[in-house]
């Protein structure tokens, strides 16, 4: 069976080298890009990728519009900031010499914070459906948060998908600011409201849920952050949404 990476990338010069040589043993990789300045194209090329440049329409439209320039049997869905495991890919490759038993997989994400891997804080084994039948699967249209869903049913593999999503604080926070004005475009284009709960209650219980439910304590001071940080990025998702209603109601 054929098996079609695909990335969507905006100027990912200093992630996508690694990214694509745990996906070059696919049959082809497909990247869609949104403008990059940067060396991504070149770079994607250089793995003789096919490289899109549609219009940006959010993180769900772009990932579909790859899907749909594919030409495999089953699809590895991956970011440009991670990258496949040794493990993984011999798991994907023997899988796949027959004909899968489900038309989706989960694949245990481990992510990597301030260059130490996370292992509580919700965040592994955080389970992300990232190997489908591509007749089985499309992706939502949402701006942010993106995901698959397949007319299947699903399993899971054992081995993990590497995230090195944030190198920095600084990149963190930036990532932080950008998501969560996505989010509040997405609550306030679908009519939600932002309540004294969702300003004063939420941000609070996300910060308990993180350091104690998921026991983001036993990742030391890294766990701590990440509770606080994902605190503040729900208060910024609502003050941001607060603002959007503000700004309607000048602009009637």
């Amino acid at each position: 069976m054929k098996l079609s990476a695909i990335v969507i990338t905006k100027n990912e010069e200093a992630n996508l080298e690694r990214c694509l040589r745990s996906v070059d043993w696919a049959d082809e990789i497909i990247v869609v890009d949104s403008g990059s300045t940067d060396r991504t194209v070149e770079i994607a090329r250089g793995f003789s990728a096919r490289v899109f440049n549609p219009e940006w329409k959010g993180f769900g439209p772009a990932k579909q519009y790859a899907l749909e320039q594919t030409s495999g049997d089953w699809i590895l869905s991956i970011d440009a900031d991670e990258e496949v495991s040794f493990t993984l890919k011999g798991e994907v490759a023997e899988l796949l010499k027959h004909e899968p038993e489900f038309g989706g997989y989960y694949i245990p994400r481990k992510t990597q914070f301030l260059g130490k891997w996370i292992l509580h804080s919700g965040w592994y084994p955080d389970y992300v459906l990232r190997l489908f039948k591509k007749s089985a699967g499309r992706f939502t249209a949402a701006l942010v948060h993106e995901k698959v869903e397949v007319e299947a049913a699903t399993g899971r593999l054992n081995n993990p998908l590497l995230h090195y999503s944030y190198p920095t604080l600084e990149d963190y926070v930036r990532k932080l600011d950008h998501y969560s004005t996505l989010g509040a475009t997405e609550l306030f284009q679908t009519g939600k409201r932002c309540t004294t709960y969702c300003l004063i209650i939420k941000p609070a219980l996300s910060f308990f849920r993180k350091l104690i439910f998921q026991k983001g304590w036993r990742d030391g001071w890294e766990g701590f952050l990440i509770a606080s940080l994902t605190s503040a990025g729900t208060l910024l998702k609502y003050a941001k949404l607060r603002s959007l209603y503000i700004d309607a109601e000048k602009n009637k």
